[in-house]
């Protein structure tokens, strides 16, 4: 097996596909399947992926590989095999769906070194190769006696480690440790020697004698405020040693944590985990909802199953939402599970990312608690996949590759004969119709584990109260609480549901909205720098004074910010203080870690905030809920529009009286009868099922149908125009009469960049060769994509749909 099938770092349609290349000798019983390699490609030398070995090929002469990057696998085999199905599932290119499994550091452009972890002596060979030295350039490797299997071997047993240099960042963190080179006894005689003036040097070997263990060199400074030279003076002596060591960064404060055990389980609880656990002790796959209210204890039967894994000696993956992977889940998880967990999480330091990464590589951890990209972590023995909130949007990927987490964690399920749960308040419709189907096996959770009711909740339409003269976003009833709660010294969390809704500029003479010229949308309004933006293409101009269409100074500001509700808020309340939760006090790293500590702390009475409150935040203190624009998603162009609402809705009314103090909600709409806000106001899931899964199958939307959505876009109108008809054709002369193919129509957001977009949507139920029939219509338009920069985008599970 002397030739290595390789997918190369390209990009395209046309070298989707493996390349055969020679092992070079020196590479032989060395190279492993997910190994990444440098190999020549044409002219340039470019990055790959080693899939499979082969004896035979039908090429005559194969180029060698040039380079091999790696000395353990960066994927596993399973990880290979995964990244097949997904490129097929989603219709993406094989490389794509590989690089989507990696962090960052392993895509840039590199350089390496090696490390050499141990005291102990080596093999000749690899002590002549390091020389004395700690760390030595990877580029030496070639020019040395060393064998790749030596050095592998070496990796393999812990003596030495690799590390990549991303653009000469260093991506692990080093610190400089010093260690005392005589014992305590030898240390007495050698103070007797120093001359009595060196005090400094005297207190550093006094304080050697009573703690011989090494210490961080910054710490030694600190702890007897002593100096660099001090330090140097016995090194150079000698007498103490220093020596750099790498550390892992660690993104959370571990101190804070506080060790907990397993809490005694509800009835409720216990006959949700007993299936589970069973499937545990029997290695078998099946999937599981768990379908329980906010404060049911969601969370404790996770961590109690993981509890069962871990002891089987296998490895749990457990997903939460960006938003709420919170502080406060991670304490949960590191609480139970101390440093078995390791967290990735977008808000993680390229660096930090790739610690996380390595430390589950290694298999230093049993448990990764991330966002959506965890579902990818490398484990080998995976005894249990966990989705909490599993309705929520953000575990669709919304580029290349365009997965679901849900769908890929399943696939690994089966694949590891392990259990799958998926856990929420508010299921997703096509989740729930699976249990109703027996697909899924349904746990219902209907109390909380406190007894506590869940919190009342009054519905205000706002249109009456603009007819009582209230033209404030406050309704007087709202109003009325917030001062009582303050007054009581309780605690607010008000949300504004922003999707859907922007701050924008409109003449009220001639009603003329000002637009980003390049594309199709209605320009933001951002105050702090008095700016027109478009979060679409980034274009931005100054805030006119004039109306550019009528000249009227009639120019004004429509639409509410965080920013305008805070300023108001203010105005009207006085004597409220506001955290302000949103994209803009965010932004820097910490910053919602420290808002929510503030607010917990009880240093502000209001909590404001767009959807990043609404879920999974647990403060005793709170009692009162407001939601000032319940219906502003209602009005998307989405069939998901209503759930997505009523989700939303319901996950905000549970962060009211979790605790001892009872809780109220107040949902301020100018639709106060649509049945999403009427039946997210009592709780009545089973109800919003019925009533939202009857519109679904009235017009055909999932999940009685599947959708795929194809978007075309180019700079000329006419050329888009008349591709996404060539495609629509196409479409409905291969699939069959039940399936419907809407369009060629206008995207929602018809220009973008520049660029217009038209789609077509296909509603299918049976097409067993619809990705091969897709695939094969893109092919025949590869010849413009490439040369006439058309794009097709395909998207077999469309979330978003603008």
């Amino acid at each position: 097996m002397n030739i290595a099938k390789v997918i190369v770092d390209v990009p395209a349609s046309s070298i989707n596909q493996t390349f055969d290349y020679q092992i070079p000798k020196q590479f032989q019983g060395v190279l492993q399947k997910g190994m990444r390699v440098i190999v020549p490609f044409g002219p340039r030398k470019i990055m790959g992926f080693v899939v499979e070995f082969t004896s035979q090929t039908e090429l005559t002469k194969l180029k060698d590989i040039l380079e091999v990057l790696d000395l353990t696998p960066v994927l596993t085999n399973e990880l290979l095999e995964l990244g097949r199905w997904l490129a097929e599932e989603t219709l993406s290119l094989y490389i794509t769906a590989l690089q989507a499994m990696l962090p960052q550091v392993l895509k840039a452009h590199y350089q390496k070194e090696l490390i050499r972890l141990t005291d102990e002596e080596m093999t000749n060979e690899l002590e002549n190769f390091f020389a004395g030295r700690d760390v030595i350039p990877y580029e030496e490797v070639d020019h040395s006696p060393v064998s790749y299997y030596q050095l592998q071997k070496a990796v393999q047993d812990g003596d030495i480690a690799v590390n990549y240099l991303v653009k000469s960042k260093i991506t692990k963190k080093r610190v400089t440790m010093i260690k005392p080179l005589r014992s305590s006894h030898l240390l007495e005689e050698t103070l007797l020697d120093l001359s009595t003036n060196a005090k400094k040097q005297h207190e550093l070997i006094t304080f050697f004698i009573e703690n011989p263990a090494p210490i961080e060199k910054r710490t030694l400074i600190h702890k007897l405020q002593t100096s660099n030279a001090t330090i140097k003076n016995l090194v150079d002596k000698h007498i103490l040693e220093n020596y750099s060591e790498e550390v892992y960064r660690n993104p959370f404060d571990d101190e804070s944590i506080v060790q907990t055990t397993a809490l005694e389980l509800t009835e409720e609880q216990e006959q949700a985990i007993i299936p589970i656990k069973e499937k545990i002790v029997a290695n078998e796959h099946d999937v599981f909802l768990v379908h329980g209210v906010t404060g049911s204890g969601k969370t404790e039967i996770y961590l109690q199953a993981i509890q069962d894994v871990i002891k089987k000696g296998q490895e749990a993956i457990v997903l939460v939402p960006e938003i709420s992977l919170t502080p406060q889940m991670v304490k949960r998880f590191k609480g139970r599970f101390g440093s078995k967990v390791a967290v990735l999480h977008s808000a993680l330091s390229s660096g930090e990312k790739y610690d996380e990464w390595r430390r589950i590589h290694r298999k230093e951890v049993q448990v990764v608690v991330g966002a959506r990209s965890a579902i990818f972590a490398p484990f080998e023995n995976l005894g249990i996949i966990i989705i909490d909130e599993e309705h929520e949007n953000s575990y669709k990927q919304e580029d290349n590759p365009r997965y679901h987490a849900r769908d890929v964690a399943i696939h690994r399920g089966k694949n590891h004969q392990c259990p799958v749960i998926l856990g929420s308040a508010t299921p997703a419709l096509e989740s729930y119709a699976r249990a109703q189907k027996g697909v899924y096996r349904l746990a219902v959770l209907e109390k909380r584990t406190n007894s506590q009711a869940m919190p009342e909740v009054e519905i205000i339409d706002m249109r009456k109260e603009l007819h009582a003269g209230n033209r404030t976003m406050f309704s007087r009833s709202l109003k009325e609480r917030i001062e009582q709660c303050i007054q009581r010294q309780e605690q607010i969390v008000l949300l504004l549901n922003r999707r859907g809704y922007s701050t924008f500029v409109m003449c009220r003479d001639c009603g003329h909205v000002k637009e980003c010229p390049h594309c199709d949308i209605a320009l933001t309004f951002h105050k702090n720098s008095n700016q027109l933006k478009c979060h679409y293409c980034s274009y931005e101009e100054p805030m006119p004074t004039i109306c550019p269409e009528c000249s009227s100074d009639l120019i004004r500001y429509f639409g509410t910010g965080t920013q305008r509700v805070e300023e108001a808020l203010t105005q009207l309340i006085p004597e409220a203080n506001v955290i302000r939760m949103d994209v803009d006090t965010t932004r820097r790293k910490g910053a919602h870690e420290k808002l929510l500590n503030q607010f917990a702390n009880r240093e502000a009475d209001i909590l404001l905030g767009t959807q990043m409150i609404a879920k999974g935040l647990d403060f005793e203190n709170v009692t009162l809920v407001g939601v000032l624009t319940a219906d502003s998603m209602l009005h998307l162009p989405d069939f998901r529009s209503s759930e997505k609402t009523f989700q939303l809705l319901t996950q905000v009314s549970g962060r009211a009286g979790r605790h001892e103090l009872p809780g109220e909600v107040i949902v301020q709409t100018y639709t106060p009868d649509h049945y999403s806000i009427e039946l997210a106001s009592e709780y009545d899931f089973t109800q919003f099922y019925k009533k939202e899964m009857a519109m679904r199958k009235t017009f055909k939307y999932p999940p009685y149908v599947f959708l795929a959505l194809m978007t075309i876009s180019h700079e000329n109108q006419v050329k888009v125009i008349q591709t996404t008809q060539k495609i629509t054709k196409m479409l409905l002369d291969h699939v069959s009469d039940e399936t419907v193919v809407l369009g060629p129509t206008p995207s929602p957001l018809a220009r973008i960049k520049n660029r217009y977009r038209y789609q077509c949507m296909i509603k299918y139920r049976n097409e067993p060769h619809i990705r091969t029939l897709i695939q094969n219509i893109i092919q025949n338009f590869s010849e413009e994509t490439r040369k006439d920069d058309l794009f097709i985008t395909v998207d077999m599970q469309p979330y978003q749909m603008m």
